[in-house]
């Protein structure tokens, strides 16, 4: 594998615009890429407020912030944008047949040296790199949310993953600024299966009167020095994100610590998603 200095970012939503601001700002030439209208504006406009508001705390400078948007470039067509990429990170829709579709797409069109990476937080990577011909290339890279913010990146590989895929993307996650850990493709890695198994019996104590969600998460950040409690986290990560995770972990570990509770099921009905539409366990003044 060569070096990465072309990044093809597929997916302009919560995750991807923030992948496609970090590889920039490593110095990356960028290409973001969405099919949905008006996604690839959006997530622009997103990059640029982040930026702004690291300028406002003294973390980024003006010059920095047109430097990094300067190497960021759009498509609305994700074939044209991973022509000639070194890398390929997709942040689509947590669906294991929209990710496999995909990569069966872009896998004849990259370089032979470029690597199909997935941002997947629970699905089985060697499932979706079965989806390309040559799925030695093919890695998980897990971001987290925020994107700018968080430091964790995990890099997933499959039986079949080489070893220079796996260093390229530690190196790029480090040029990032990010922390890379090494994790062995299983349902949901290490952060998800962890954190799903917390937020979940969380929610069963809500769910039982044992306290408050405040309550509940306040002993998680004072007793556990947690930088958040578990049902705010949900509410930031999506409500329906996590009960498709609870539910894929459970019928592939065949374990009860994943089903998911009815409070769960009952809000994403509702329609209660979270910080993105404005409630979730919590109600929030503002969106991200």
């Amino acid at each position: 594998m060569t070096d990465i200095r072309t990044v093809t970012v597929v997916g302009a939503g919560t995750m991807g615009h923030g992948i496609a601001q970090v590889a920039a700002q490593a110095g990356c030439t960028v290409r973001l890429a969405d099919s949905l209208p008006g996604a690839v504006a959006s997530g622009l406009a997103r990059i640029r407020g982040n930026l702004e508001g690291a300028i406002q705390r003294g973390k980024v400078t003006a010059e920095a912030r047109d430097a990094t948007l300067a190497r960021i470039s759009v498509f609305d067509d994700p074939v044209a944008a991973a022509r000639g990429t070194d890398l390929v990170i997709e942040a689509i829709p947590e669906q294991l047949t929209l990710k496999q579709a995909l990569f069966r797409e872009l896998d004849p069109v990259v370089p032979s040296h470029a690597i199909l990476a997935t941002n997947t937080s629970s699905l089985a990577i060697g499932q979706i790199a079965a989806a390309a011909t040559t799925p030695g290339r093919v890695i998980g890279m897990h971001f987290f949310n925020p994107v700018h913010l968080m430091k964790l990146v995990e890099i997933v590989v499959h039986e079949g993953s080489t070893p220079a895929a796996r260093d390229a993307v530690i190196a790029l996650a480090r040029a990032m600024g990010k922390e890379p850990i090494v994790v062995k493709d299983s349902p949901g890695f290490a952060s998800s299966r962890l954190g799903l198994a917390l937020g979940l019996e969380a929610m069963r104590m809500l769910e039982a009167g044992v306290a408050s969600a405040e309550d509940i998460d306040k002993a998680m950040v004072l007793g556990y020095n947690h930088p958040m409690g578990p049902l705010r986290l949900t509410d930031l990560v999506g409500l329906d994100v996590r009960l498709a995770i609870a539910r894929y972990l459970e019928q592939a570990l065949g374990s009860p610590v994943f089903r998911a509770p009815e409070i769960l099921a009952r809000l994403v009905s509702e329609g209660k998603l979270g910080k993105k539409v404005g409630e979730g366990f919590y109600h929030w003044t503002e969106r991200p």
